[in-house]
């Protein structure tokens, strides 16, 4: 029986059926890196505020509820369940189909899977909605749309820790039906927060820093559970003891709740054992769909565990539909970086930082979802109904969005100095350090086109910390990986554009230059990478931000003056060194590179505009004169240096990777430059038709002759599609985020058909291979990937702004 209520979904949504595995999903490239497997659904919470993920199986699996750490880890007692019964015969089942392996809860009835054709329902997600249509198993028509008040432009609900899981239940029979829909949590209060205060860094297999994340799993010793309510709203409060001392990292409050209704009862059980069979919840609710409201807030002693619930019963007349809210909300409000090192979440903004308010902001979102959910709709509205875009990229567009909630993602309250906080997402979950410069070259066109002044206090964050240093002395990862003697590096060279805003275990947005893989002083796209982001981003979002450009212009100063000391030879170019010290972290890149030049050259004329506006804006005459030696400066050097990269490097049909390897390699991503240039009204740093004729190449060595197109496009290989090296690691890896990037100069270039070609080889393999919700930045042929959660695939959207 086919569920009427699905036709309300989007057409686009990534769909799966409800329990259905993969044959052969992706598996991880190396095994020191994070692989969950495939069951990963689309995220709920706000951004900043710790988030949830519950798959596809209806399992709740994904708990990234302290800023910057991973658990991945299914809680079965964390789950909704249904009863119904039509007089004659009833059935009541827990609503995933992945029972606990350890015994407990084991008077409860799991969603069945069905054999053969027949499927039990399907799960819908369209970020930052998701839907499960259950069918063929309850007579009634049911469904459960799950979502976070998460819209464009919006610096204020975006932030909540809160889930609505909207009920629609509809009796198409002939006879009454009585339903019974369930909500049961564990008390999972300060277990969310790392039992190593300061761990030590180490230096895993791959090259990369790494430390240990214990949090204090099951740790509920003075939890208690409270039912509470008003005249239109029923929950219960999970909390714990003590609340009202200094509050800590992990501390704080969960509430479920939901609306009274006048033709529904409600029920509840607020302490039951998690670890038990269950019976407690399940004999009566699998009997009638009701529970004995049994109260008792009695904290929990050592080693015990506290479940709560309540439920709703009511009967449908045949014909009739009954829609209802059920809430999900927790009050953490600090985040913790090194010990000692707290900052509050950006929602404490609207709800205080006492740790209590859970029933307050669930309370809020029983009043306000339907206007939450209308907004949604109307800022995904106009995207969703454009007919020259296909399904499959409107569905992949706005999932990719799920890094923003999930990414370890942090939000601070505001200040005087960070009126809307400070925002900052991982480079991905394997690399833990936060908004990789040259990542985000690529992938944070969602940030900026959705939430401009986020993306504005990030690119604020780089700016002052350009001028910082830090001599600690360490080793540098790469080296050991290729058994070679590293040398001892500073970790922080003032003027240096730093490669991320810092780790989760030290002091995000402060102590920056986390990564220790390569020495990132001596990258020679992070200046680059920086300048074209701030005019970017003052460019794309009015044109009038000028206290942002000039908030950031004595940053592009020093850093353009630090990075052209690496122009050894004098010719006005950079050079690369011939370690790997750019974005392409395995790659040795020797002389002038197309990659870094392009970015060099880009960089420049940015520098230039920014110092035209500078100086149009400036109401008095103070700084004109610096500002006109400071432009003439750029002009000179870019004057000099744009000939060199066309002599150097142009080979009469693309560019060559760099100038002294000697390599005949085809780089996809040999014209960012240019692509940057064109996109922010810049003049062109190549010739329109050597551009034109680059990219051709790429799309045929790196795309169609790689794999015949099945993957995307390679970083690079030779003209014919053959590899250089077959046991070089980055040049035959696809990156997600530089393939969506490649696309979007391919539109800009009038090449649309070729763009969605190649977008549509990587959509494909993400969504249908077990990666959705944990986007890589490298696939391979080999059906591996590497560092899942990966900021840069954002770039998608990067293609939108360039089609608009």
């Amino acid at each position: 029986m086919t569920n009427q209520l699905s036709s309300k979904i989007p057409s686009c949504t990534w769909s799966r059926p409800i329990g259905l595995g993969w044959d052969k999903p992706y598996t991880v490239r190396y095994a020191s890196n994070i692989d969950d497997g495939p069951w990963h659904g689309m995220p709920l919470g706000g951004f900043g505020a710790g988030c949830i993920g519950r798959s596809s199986r209806g399992d709740f699996n994904l708990w990234h509820i302290d800023g910057g750490e991973h658990t991945f880890k299914n809680v079965p007692t964390c789950q909704f369940s249904v009863f119904e019964s039509n007089g004659a015969s009833s059935q009541a089942y827990a609503l995933s189909t992945q029972a606990p392996d350890d015994r407990t809860l084991k008077a409860w009835q799991w969603y069945p899977t069905l054999s053969g054709t027949k499927e039990t329902g399907n799960y819908h997600a369209l970020y930052p909605r998701s839907w499960f249509v259950y069918e063929n198993i309850f007579q009634a028509q049911l469904t459960c749309e799950q979502f976070s008040p998460i819209w464009a432009g919006n610096y204020q609900e975006t932030s909540y820790p809160v889930a609505i899981f909207l009920w629609n239940a509809h009796n198409s029979t002939d006879a009454p039906i009585t339903l019974g829909i369930m909500l049961t949590w564990q008390n999972l209060v300060g277990w969310f927060t790392n039992s190593l205060k300061s761990p030590q860094v180490q230096v895993r297999d791959d090259g990369s820093p790494v430390y240990e994340y214990q949090p204090r799993w099951g740790e509920s010793q003075g939890n208690y559970n409270q039912i509470v309510e008003n005249t239109q709203q029923f929950g219960c409060v999970l909390g714990r003891i003590g609340n009202d001392q200094l509050l800590q990292e992990g501390d704080g409050s969960w509430c479920i709740a939901t609306l009274k209704h006048p033709q529904v009862e409600i029920f509840h059980h607020s302490r039951w054992n998690p670890e038990g069979t269950g019976e407690e919840v399940w004999q009566t609710f699998a009997k009638d769909g009701s529970l004995p409201n049994y109260l008792d807030p009695t904290p929990a002693t050592e080693n015990t565990q506290l479940g709560a619930a309540i439920a709703l019963r009511f009967t449908l007349q045949p014909g009739e539909t009954l829609e209802i809210p059920f809430v999900l909300a927790w009050d953490l409000p600090i985040t913790e970086f090194a010990a000692g090192v707290n900052y509050y979440r950006r929602y404490t903004d609207f709800f205080g930082k006492s740790g209590n308010n859970a029933w307050a902001i669930a309370s809020t979102a029983l009043q306000e979802y339907q206007s939450w959910r209308s907004q949604i709709k109307s800022w995904q509205k106009p995207i969703l109904d454009r007919e020259d875009l296909p399904n499959w990229f409107k569905m992949a567009l706005f999932n990719e969005l799920y890094d923003l909630t999930s990414g370890g993602t942090l939000w601070s309250a505001a200040s005087e100095l960070d009126p809307i906080g400070q925002f900052a997402v991982l480079e991905c979950l394997d690399y833990r350090w936060y908004e990789s410069l040259d990542v985000r070259l690529y992938g944070s066109f969602a940030l900026l086109m959705l939430f401009p002044e986020l993306e504005k206090s990030v690119m604020r964050a780089f700016a002052r910390a350009i001028p910082q240093g830090d001599d600690t002395p360490r080793i540098i990862g790469y080296y050991m990986t290729i058994k070679a003697e590293s040398p001892i590096a500073v970790r922080k060279v003032a003027g240096a554009t730093p490669h991320d805003l810092g780790a989760p275990n030290e002091h995000v947005w402060e102590k920056t230059n986390y990564t220790s893989y390569q020495d990132c002083n001596l990258w020679k796209d992070l200046s680059s990478d920086f300048v074209l982001q701030v005019y970017r981003d003052f460019l794309l979002t009015g044109a009038d931000d000028l206290e942002f450009l000039g908030d950031c212009w004595p940053a592009i100063v020093q850093t353009l003056d630090y990075l052209k000391t690496f122009d050894l030879d004098g010719d006005g170019i950079p050079e690369n060194s011939g370690a790997p010290d750019q974005t392409f972290d395995d790659w040795r890149l020797q002389g002038v590179s197309a990659y870094c030049g392009g970015l060099w050259l880009a960089a420049l004329e940015a520098a230039i505009a920014i110092s035209n506006v500078l100086l149009t804006n400036r109401r008095g005459a103070e700084n004109t004169e610096e500002l006109r030696v400071q432009k003439s400066i750029y002009e000179a050097w870019l004057e000099q240096s744009r000939p060199i990269y066309d002599e150097k490097l142009w080979n009469g049909q693309y560019y060559k990777l760099d100038s002294e390897s000697g390599s005949d390699v085809v780089m996809a991503d040999q014209l960012c430059g240019q692509f940057y240039a064109r996109l922010l009204d810049l003049p062109d740093i190549v010739p329109s038709d050597r551009a034109l004729s680059a990219l051709k190449t790429v799309y045929d060595a790196c795309f169609l002759k790689f794999c015949n197109g099945e993957f995307g496009a390679a970083n690079g290989v030779r003209p014919d599609g053959s590899p250089e090296n077959p046991k070089a690691t980055h040049p035959l890896e696809v990156w997600t985020g530089i393939n969506f990037g490649l696309a979007a100069f391919l539109v800009q270039m009038g090449m649309k058909d070729e763009a969605f070609r190649l977008t549509q080889a990587v959509v494909q393999q993400i969504y249908d291979n077990g990666l959705q919700f944990r986007t890589p930045e490298a696939i391979t042929a080999a059906g591996t990937f590497r560092a899942s959660t990966y900021l840069r695939a954002m770039a998608i959207w990067g293609i939108y702004l360039v089609i608009n």
